[in-house]
């Protein structure tokens, strides 16, 4: 079991990592634009993609706990991103993404837990 979960966390890992170099890399006009409707600050915008980077490569590490801290990391930019598009009345299809990767990184965060403390 713990080669299958261990192969499910690496892949779920790479996942969540190229979804964030997409969003946050090719795509980054459409995040310049969302936080400008949302009359949020440059400063913030460019605190929270240094951190979604940071925490995505964090995922990539053989370290557990590294990959763990990052998922975790991620997970809280998440909820505050899906809190801000509640607080502002966004269509439920502008949360799914916050929403997949809050979810998609609590799962990260758990599978590395199962994985420390069977190692």
């Amino acid at each position: 079991m713990n080669i299958t979960l261990q192969l499910a966390l690496e892949l779920i890992s790479i996942l969540v990592f190229g979804s964030i170099i997409f969003v946050w890399g090719i795509r980054y006009q459409n995040i310049k634009d969302e936080f400008k409707n949302f009359n949020l600050p440059n400063w913030l915008r460019d605190l929270v993609g240094i951190f979604k980077f940071s925490f995505a490569i964090m995922l990539l590490h053989e370290n557990l706990e590294v990959i763990r801290l990052g998922a975790l990391g991620i997970a809280i930019l998440m909820a505050a991103a899906l809190i801000t598009h509640i607080r502002l009345k966004s269509e439920p299809f502008r949360m799914l993404p916050s929403f997949s990767l809050l979810c998609a990184c609590v799962a990260i965060s758990y599978m590395s837990s199962q994985l420390l403390t069977t190692a």
